[in-house]
């Protein structure tokens, strides 16, 4: 790593950062604020001080999004004089925002780490442009299953078949349904299903809609299909989910307001928490 590179996990390996390989790792303990800081018998380094910005995203392992399990298990992004100004241009405001907080930043560093995440992944297609075969990365560089991905994220509740899907794309039924598989790595409407059941998931675990206005937003007239295709995808009934993952802050929710909450770059369930200095032990945010 190098002065102004960026680096992302979109896995949550475990991992060590150190200034050499052959360098002892030093031990790291875990404040009540959910920070990490080094162990108070820890010798402070010889060298320069380093300043790192750190950040972590928390994501429901269970509904990954597909762009996230397509990456490697480490996304290096090299500081290139030139390349990719926008990312460049989302570091220096979320460090500056950090180091000089000012009225308001309790929603600013929030919205600046959604937009960071957004292009690191930007950046990450860019540098990766036609090397990746499948995957959603190839997808989405595909102009007709992008088209598709598009509109089944924007209508989820339209009753789509494979034939009008293809048909958006100028393609036969065929055509359209072995590239769409091949890149995606499932069938259209297996995809429409998984993703009408990521939109149901979160509805119920994030708002009072009733389980009927949860059904019509995933394209289902029946609360009886939806429950038996939402108990085939999660192992569980649509209320045993709620109550499971019940959220004490829920929003009431409308037919025309669910059908908007998805797109192809919301990551479900972020938050963010916060990581320290390691050269001052300051922590820059919770």
């Amino acid at each position: 790593m190098s002065p102004g590179d960026v680096v992302f996990l979109p896995h949550g390996r475990g991992h060590a950062i150190a200034d050499d390989p052959a360098t002892p790792l030093a031990d790291v303990v875990q404040t009540p604020d959910g920070n990490w800081v080094l162990a108070e018998d820890t010798p402070p380094g010889a060298g320069p001080t380093t300043l790192m910005l750190c950040g972590a995203y928390r994501l429901n392992r269970a509904r990954a999004h597909p762009l996230l399990t397509g990456l490697p298990d480490v996304v290096h992004l090299p500081a290139r004089i030139g390349a990719h100004p926008a990312l460049r241009a989302a570091v220096d405001l979320l460090g500056r925002e950090l180091d000089q907080p000012g009225p308001g930043s309790d929603a600013v560093v929030p919205a600046l780490l959604d937009t960071l995440l957004i292009y690191i992944l930007r950046a990450w297609l860019d540098d990766h442009a036609g090397q990746v075969a499948t995957g959603s990365a190839a997808a989405l560089a595909d102009p007709a299953v992008a088209d598709a991905l598009h509109s089944i994220h924007h209508h989820p509740a339209h009753p789509w078949t494979v034939e009008e899907l293809g048909a958006r794309a100028g393609l036969t039924r065929a055509a359209f349904a072995r590239r769409f598989a091949t890149l995606v790595g499932q069938p259209p409407l297996a995809y429409l299903t998984w993703w009408r059941m990521i939109i149901a998931s979160r509805l119920l675990s994030t708002s009072d809609a009733p389980l009927r206005v949860v059904a019509q937003n995933g394209g289902y007239s029946s609360e009886f299909a939806f429950a038996k295709a939402f108990k085939r995808q999660f192992g569980i009934s649509p209320g045993s989910y709620r109550r499971r993952h019940d959220n004490p802050v829920r929003t009431p929710v409308t037919p025309c307001q669910a059908s908007f909450t998805a797109d192809e770059w919301q990551l479900s369930d972020s938050t963010r928490r916060g990581c320290c200095d390691f050269s001052c032990q300051r922590s820059w945010f919770a």
